[in-house]
């Protein structure tokens, strides 16, 4: 699963980088992250009731439980494959006018920042920009996953029972849904990406130790629903960035390494927070190990900032270099 879902995200991605100018391309990557909160909605009270059940047609609850997870990507693999067309000149449904109007914007966005298109695409593994935004977004999976896996533990912790526990667990995603409607819009609108990224990832950061200082319940899943707010919604400003210096092969190549090495943070949060809670006695500490991840994130951004904005070596000089 986890290999075919690393060339999957960053290839729509790339793909969205084909249809959308730079102008819409925050808000647009905002709808397709918007995917993730809403399967939380969903997955989590489904989850939950079953988990709660002794099973149906012969399978075990956690066996029902894969199924009912893998069985709409399933089924959606043909409709995809006869509706989606890879770039805007194969979509029968735009005319020759439309056609040409989205080759302009894109057009426009590579006389505006003039991206990489490198002769050796793989030479995008050498640009430290890709390299810093991968250690910009890491991060946020990091915390996602951290806080998603521990998520029904610390509301058990409240007393929940588990169908409680998987209705309770999908209201932080009802809060990143409305994230990723507001801040990627709002990033787009403004024509501004890190104001947003150190704002936002600030605070996420402040919540996510409030969510551990806090001792009532409410006050601490409320903590927790902030936190999911700013975390989903601001991976779509994050993910418009790579657009401004790659573009074709490169981007692809870029945006996939970007993805491979960010994503390390899915496997670092589950485990870190279990090794901190498992020496400490308390979830509160691993919680305050995310919030310093976020902090890690805001001072990042100013170096990413002065990366993307600096002249940079052509392929020969990066090749002479290594």
């Amino acid at each position: 699963l986890g290999a075919a879902e690393a060339g999957l995200y960053p290839g729509i991605l790339y793909f969205l980088t084909q249809w959308f100018p730079m102008r819409d391309r925050a808000r647009v990557i905002g709808l397709l992250v918007l995917a993730q909160p809403v399967a939380g909605i969903v997955t989590g009270p489904l989850a939950g009731w079953l988990l709660s059940t002794h099973g149906l047609f012969g399978l075990s609850n956690w066996q029902m439980l894969f199924v009912a997870s893998g069985l709409p990507a399933v089924l959606l693999v043909w409709p995809t494959l006869r509706l989606l067309p890879e770039s805007p000149d194969r979509a029968r449904w735009l005319n020759d006018a439309q056609r040409r109007w989205i080759a302009r914007q894109l057009a426009a966005d590579r006389d505006t920042y003039r991206p990489d298109t490198h002769r050796n695409p793989l030479a995008a593994l050498r640009d430290r920009r890709v390299l810093l935004l991968a250690a910009l977004f890491l991060p946020f999976p990091l915390c996602i996953y951290g806080l998603s896996l521990w998520l029904p533990t610390i509301i058990k912790a409240f007393g929940a029972g588990d169908a409680a526990t998987g209705l309770l667990s999908a209201v932080p995603y009802l809060f990143a849904v409305i994230g990723l409607l507001v801040v990627p819009r709002h990033s787009d609108r403004t024509r501004e990406r890190y104001l947003h990224i150190v704002v936002v990832s600030a605070a996420a950061a402040l919540t996510m130790a409030a969510s551990a200082w806090v001792r009532q319940p409410a006050l601490q899943f409320l903590f927790i629903c902030l936190t999911a707010f700013s975390l989903y919604s601001i991976q779509a400003v994050v993910w418009a960035l790579p657009g401004e210096f790659l573009s074709g092969a490169s981007a692809a190549v870029g945006i996939a390494a970007i993805n491979s090495l960010a994503n390390l943070g899915g496997y670092l949060g589950p485990y870190g927070i279990g090794l901190i809670k498992q020496a400490t006695g308390s979830l509160a500490a691993g919680l305050y190990f995310l919030a310093a991840t976020l902090l890690f994130a805001v001072l990042i951004t100013f170096v990413v900032r002065a990366a993307l904005r600096a002249p940079q070596p052509t392929d020969g000089a990066l090749a002479r270099e290594s």
